[in-house]
C-alpha cells in the first residue's frame, strides 16, 4: 500500500509543530518566563494550568506547554494512518512512533530543567533534544515521498566522506551554538545560573565552525552539481541558504546587544540548519525503483 497524501500531511504538521516548539520554547527562555510554571507536571502546586495571579510569564510557559499536547494528538492520528503501512514502510512508521513518544522525552527533560532551576547544561540538553527531533520529523517528511524498495548510492566516495564531515560540522556548530547562549545573558529567569565560559572565546569558536559549515557545504554544493545529483543539489543550495541566513542573524544580534527577537530566529535557524543537512545526507541514497534524479 502506498503512503497517502494524509499521512503525508500529518508528517508536515510533525515537522512544523517540532519547529513551533523550538519557537515557543525560544520566547520561554526570552522573556525569562522559564519558570513562569514553577512547578512539574502541573503549573502551580494547585493548578495544572496557568493561573491570572501569574501574569505573562505563566502564560507564555504554560503555552510552550501546551503546544506538546497538540504534537501528541497529530503524531498519534499519524501513527493511526500509518498503520496499514506499517510492514512496507517500517521507517516511516517508527518515526510516527518517535514523535509520539517524543513528546514524553520532552516532558521528562523540561521537568528536570525547572526542577533544577534552569541549570545551563540541561536547558542546553533540552534544546539539542529539540533539535534531533525536528531532525526527524525532517526524515519523516522526506520519507513520506520516497517510494518503497531499497536504497542505492548516488554519489562517489568521496563526496559521501564530505557529505559526513560537513553534517559533523554542523553538528559542532549547533553544540558550539548552545554552549554560547548558555554563557550569554539570556538564561530563561533572572536568578538563573550561566555554565560559567568565556563569552568571547566561545563566540569565536562558534563564528568559525559557522564559516567551517557554510564553505563545506559549499563544496559538496558544487560536486553535486557536478555529479547532477539534482535532489541533493537542490538540499544543499537550501541548506546554504539557511547558514547564510543564520551567519548574517548571528552577526547582527552579537553586534544589537543580542535582542531576543533576533536570537528566537537564531533558534529556529539552527534546527532548520540541522533538518537540511540530514537532507543532504539521505540524498546520496535513492530508492531503486525511484524514478526521480537523485
Amino acid at each position: 500500500m502506498a503512503v497517502t497524501k494524509s499521512i503525508r500531511t500529518f508528517a508536515w504538521l510533525v515537522f512544523v509543530t517540532q519547529v513551533l516548539i523550538v519557537a515557543t520554547g525560544g520566547i520561554v527562555r526570552l522573556t525569562a518566563s522559564g519558570l513562569g510554571c514553577p512547578t512539574w507536571p502541573s503549573c502551580t502546586g494547585d493548578s495544572f494550568v496557568a493561573t491570572p495571579e501569574m501574569g505573562i510569564h505563566g502564560v507564555v510557559e504554560f503555552s510552550n506547554r501546551l503546544l506538546f499536547f497538540v504534537l501528541q494528538i497529530i503524531a498519534v492520528i499519524g501513527l493511526i494512518l500509518a498503520w496499514k503501512i506499517r510492514k512496507r514502510r517500517k521507517e516511516i512508521f517508527g518515526l510516527f512512533l518517535v514523535a509520539a513518544l517524543s513528546v514524553f522525552i520532552q516532558a521528562i527533560i523540561g521537568g528536570i530543567t525547572v526542577l533544577s532551576g534552569l541549570n545551563p547544561y540541561v536547558v542546553g540538553l533540552h534544546f539539542l533534544a529539540s533539535v534531533v527531533l525536528v531532525i526527524l520529523a525532517a526524515l519523516l517528511v522526506y520519507r513520506s515521498y520516497e517510494s518503497a524498495g531499497p536504497r542505492v548510492s548516488t554519489v562517489a566516495s568521496d563526496v559521501r566522506l564530505g557529505a559526513y564531515f560537513v553534517a559533523i560540522a554542523t553538528l559542532v556548530l549547533v553544540v558550539l551554538g548552545i554552549m554560547t547562549t548558555g554563557a550569554g545573558p539570556h538564561a530563561g529567569d533572572s536568578g538563573a545560573a550561566r555554565n560559567g565560559l568565556n563569552p568571547e572565546s566561545i563566540q569565536t569558536a562558534h563564528a568559525v565552525s559557522a564559516y567551517v559549515t557554510l564553505f563545506g557545504t559549499l563544496w559538496l554544493w558544487r560536486k553535486a552539481y557536478v555529479a547532477k545529483a539534482i535532489r541533493m543539489w537542490n538540499f544543499t543550495k537550501l541548506t546554504m541558504l539557511v547558514i547564510v541566513l543564520q551567519i548574517i542573524v548571528g552577526i547582527s544580534q552579537a553586534r544589537l546587544a543580542l535582542p531576543p527577537v533576533l536570537v528566537t530566529i537564531h533558534m529556529v535557524l539552527a534546527c532548520l540548519l540541522a533538518a537540511g543537512m540530514t537532507m543532504v545526507v539521505a540524498t546520496m541514497w535513492v530508492r531503486a525503483r525511484d524514478d526521480r534524479q537523485a
